[in-house]
């Protein structure tokens, strides 16, 4: 005869048992309901990228060549994206909408002005003008006086959706910009990638007649822009696609585009052209097998992104950038994946023998000697 006791002792471990199962189920369940049914805005576009490049070997192998970064100019600043490098100065729009102007040593510090939203883009127009890429407000100009004028906000009759970078011809005729995408608004750079909804724009400014031109339209998340050599072409980075386009300005090509390089290993942020044969690439992070994997099934990047809204983003910390010549050949790999690096870096500058460095979020500017950039 079993005792009473016993049997109610492995009843109530069978139920508690079964208890716990039920929870799991439970839990489960709604787990993969937030997956398939949380509504979302995101609207995934199949695309097949190329295998992504090495980086254990080649021409874009890990390398800790960024270790030797220094900081430089204004201190504890929040996101010196922009960057831009004139009279022993560095100018940068930081996250909370300032523009500074910073000494080298970072002992004078000057905000010239306060856009009300995220100054990401900066260039000098010959008649001294700051030109601004402001992904909240658009495209800007700040006069000697401190007066901010508003240029333009939309073309063909579309309103900007995340203004990113500004190049402006030796003449003062033009600025070239990118409105990285119309859909989606600043903040919103990963459901825009994730997306890739081919909704990013080349654009062009006319300061003669105040007319804004689009160039190229069906981007991949437009960002870096930079004029390239007796401005003949602007090159313009598409994160979402890992490559750099090129518009022809000038000679048979005019009018048409093509690429100056594909399937990079990163994501390329800004881009700029050191007037003397050299581009230089900033790449936000090295490119994701599991974003790249699911590519060609909207579904599933569908739950990615709803993953997302509760779990980091799988963005790897590691300086990168690239040197290019003006062929688009790669002439420098600059990275650094250690403990503490400067990371992720956005935009990158060369200015006298240093290269300077910017980053959305960090909270310090950087530079490397140029000697140490270009060594093999």
């Amino acid at each position: 005869e079993i005792p009473l006791r016993l049997v109610g002792s492995e009843m109530c471990i069978r139920d508690s048992r079964f208890s716990g199962l039920r929870i799991v189920l439970l839990v489960l369940l709604a787990v993969l309901a937030f997956l398939l049914l949380m509504p979302t805005r995101v609207q995934p576009v199949a695309w097949n990228p190329a295998p992504a490049p090495s980086l254990s070997q080649g021409p874009f192998a890990e390398n800790q060549k960024l270790k030797a970064v220094q900081p430089v100019g204004a201190r504890d600043i929040d996101g010196p994206e922009a960057l831009l490098l004139e009279h022993e100065q560095l100018l940068s729009g930081l996250h909370d909408g300032r523009v500074i102007q910073s000494s080298l040593d970072g002992s004078a510090l000057k905000v010239l002005v306060n856009t009300g939203g995220r100054p990401l883009g900066l260039a000098r127009h010959p008649d001294g003008r700051l030109i601004i890429a402001d992904a909240i407000k658009g495209l800007l100009a700040l006069d000697s006086q401190g007066q901010l004028q508003t240029l333009s906000t939309e073309a063909k009759g579309l309103k900007f959706g995340f203004t990113d970078d500004v190049a402006v011809d030796a003449a003062g005729r033009y600025a070239y910009f990118s409105d990285a995408t119309s859909r989606w608004g600043y903040g919103h750079d990963g459901e825009a990638v994730i997306e890739h909804g081919a909704d990013g724009r080349l654009l062009r400014y006319d300061f003669q007649s105040g007319t804004t031109e689009v160039l190229l339209d069906r981007l991949e998340f437009a960002n870096g822009i930079a004029l390239g050599p007796d401005e003949a072409y602007v090159l313009v980075n598409e994160t979402g696609a890992y490559r750099i386009s090129r518009y022809w300005l000038k000679g048979d090509k005019a009018g048409s585009h093509d690429l100056f390089i594909d399937n990079l290993p990163g994501l390329p942020d800004n881009l700029s052209f050191n007037g003397a044969g050299r581009f230089w690439v900033a790449l936000y992070a090295p490119r994701n097998p599991l974003l790249d994997a699911t590519a060609p099934y909207p579904f599933v990047r569908k739950m990615l992104v709803r993953a997302m809204t509760v779990l980091p983003k799988p963005v790897e910390k590691r300086g990168f950038v690239l040197g290019l010549d003006t062929q688009g050949r790669v002439i420098a790999n600059l990275q650094d994946g250690s403990s503490g690096n400067y990371s992720p870096i956005t935009t990158v500058r060369e200015y006298g023998d240093a290269l300077y460095l910017g980053s959305l979020t960090a909270r310090h500017m950087a530079r490397l000697s140029l000697k140490e950039a270009l060594a093999p």
